[in-house]
């Protein structure tokens, strides 16, 4: 059943937002909706605002990284050491 089949529909506003690309997206809002400030491109995926002379800019993605490289930003290798040094004496008894 089409929305012209279930009667009248409710007051929308279609409201422009462009990218850093210059892609303008027109998504359709209830009239008494609250607009956002920033809408995602949906060609592109960057964040797009209702300023087309001065759009959002893209959001810098950070490269992924491994458990062992978070590891290594907290830890030195003096301090791996001695974790592993403390690990390896519990495993044999020692403490």
């Amino acid at each position: 059943m089409g929305e012209a089949e279930r009667g009248e529909s409710a007051p929308r506003n279609r409201i422009s937002f462009w990218c850093a690309n210059k892609h303008e997206t027109r998504p359709s809002f209830a009239a008494d909706a609250v607009i956002p400030d920033t809408w995602d491109c949906p060609r592109c995926g960057f964040p797009a605002g209702q300023d087309e002379d001065n759009p959002p800019a893209p959001s810098r993605n950070e490269p992924y990284k491994t458990h062992l490289a978070y590891v290594r930003e907290r830890r030195t290798d003096a301090d791996g050491e001695a974790i592993l040094a403390e690990a390896l004496a519990k495993l044999r008894g020692e403490i």
